[in-house]
């Protein structure tokens, strides 16, 4: 039950820090990329989907690296 409740613990933190990146993004980032690159940053949902696949690729490879093999 122990280690149940550790990877719960660590799957809501990750999400905590994922909340909190999305924020500091559609604060700070987008609208500092509008400027820089008005023409494609122009287009919304390029932006979303951009940010959405970063940040799904980094929660992965955490959930990788901790939930490998332990044998080696």
């Amino acid at each position: 039950m122990g280690d149940r409740l550790k990877v719960f613990g660590i799957v809501a933190l990750l999400g905590f820090m994922a909340g909190i990146i999305a924020q500091l993004t559609a604060d700070y980032v987008i609208p500092w990329l509008m400027v820089v690159l008005p023409a494609l940053i122009n287009i919304k949902w390029v932006v979303s989907g951009l940010a959405g696949a970063c940040l799904t690729v980094i929660l992965v490879t955490a959930w990788a690296y901790m939930t490998g093999n332990r044998d080696r």
